[in-house]
């Protein structure tokens, strides 16, 4: 690298973590079109230094996806989710709660727009990982609740995207969002409670009993 100090010297594990943060903050900021030669510059070290830890910018790419995407995510969450001795609407609530502390920052928010930007399959990879781990077992804690209309997986995406767009507003657009998420989620939480319990209430049409055929007579006269 021209110019650039020698690398210190660090242990194996301690040089790879230093690249792959240097790696997040380098994709957040300029998006996947970034070279080695600016990953390397980014964490101080040579191209040849690299690569003797990541064998591509593929391989580079795959470690930031565990780390930023995966690895913020807790198995814990969905236990919490599916204990039923909690009330539905706070169950949803936490979990929505822990899931915007998670990833409600600039590197993952921006990662996760550039990756989508650039047709990465790690952004499908991600999203194929939330329908299947979070999302229908959220939509079965929802279909199992009484007077609850079943939800499709299109209304859970719904319900989805409005919360994280929270998110998307305030590092992506860079618009004035709440400090706190917490009221805007519990409202959006009511209101898609308070949709499917209205799809699944019958008409008052429905609810109401035929009168008698005398008495259906009598009120046309």
């Amino acid at each position: 690298m021209d110019g650039m100090a020698r690398p210190r010297r660090l242990e194996p594990e301690a040089r790879r973590e230093q690249i792959i943060e240097a790696a997040i903050g380098c994709f957040a900021e300029v998006g996947f079109g970034a070279t080695t030669r600016d990953l390397a510059g980014r964490a101080g070290v040579t191209q040849a230094l690299l690569y003797r830890y990541f064998a591509s910018k593929s391989e580079l790419a795959e470690a930031v996806f565990e780390r930023v995407f995966l690895g913020r995510l807790s198995p814990v969450w969905i236990i919490e989710l599916q204990d039923r001795r909690t009330p539905l609407a706070i169950r949803l609530c936490r979990f929505y709660r822990q899931y915007t502390a998670a990833i409600f920052t600039y590197e993952w928010l921006r990662i996760f727009m550039w990756a989508g930007l650039a047709g990465e399959a790690l952004n499908r990879r991600y999203l194929g990982h939330v329908e299947q781990r979070l999302l229908a077992p959220m939509r079965a804690e929802i279909a199992a609740e009484p007077g609850l209309a079943a939800p499709d997986m299109e209304a859970m995406w719904a319900l989805h995207g409005g919360i994280v767009y929270i998110g998307i507003r305030r590092h992506i657009y860079g618009l004035p969002t709440p400090e706190d998420p917490a009221p805007a989620i519990e409202a959006t939480v009511a209101r898609f409670l308070a949709g499917l319990s209205a799809e699944a209430a019958p008409s008052s049409r429905a609810a109401r009993p035929a009168a008698p055929r005398s008495a259906r007579a009598s009120s046309r006269r």
